[in-house]
């Protein structure tokens, strides 16, 4: 079973970065698409950017666009999130997901497995 690990989160000012990493174990990483949610206290978890096998295609939320990019390192297991001028509203807790389908699925239930999260606290 892939264990999903994040870690870069932490408090910024409006404005800053920040650069998610998220670690999967096993040996069938880059046989998956890869995804990043957040979900702030009280809500629901929102689709942020998902990525495909090799790396060549990416979807973003409405919200993230333009400012978030998703990247990921095969050859490490990794995927990334580079975050660039955030804002309060983008304070979150943020999960990497494993899709089992289209690099475009945006719902939770696409996923089918998770991160234990990392929070992103972005103060105004």
């Amino acid at each position: 079973q892939v264990q999903l690990v994040e870690s870069g989160g932490g408090l910024v000012q409006t404005g800053g970065s920040l650069r998610l990493s998220c670690v999967a174990s096993g040996r069938s990483f880059s046989s998956y698409n890869m995804g990043w949610f957040r979900q702030p206290p009280g809500t629901e978890r929102e689709f942020v950017a998902g990525i495909s096998r090799s790396g060549d295609s990416t979807v973003y939320g409405d919200s993230v666009k333009g400012r978030f990019t998703i990247s990921r390192d095969n050859a490490k297991n990794t995927v990334f999130l580079q975050m660039n001028n955030l804002k309060p509203e983008d304070t979150a807790v943020y999960y990497c997901g494993r899709n089992r389908g289209s690099v475009y699925a945006n719902a939770p239930i696409e996923y089918d497995a998770w991160g234990q999260g990392t929070q992103v606290t972005v103060s105004s």
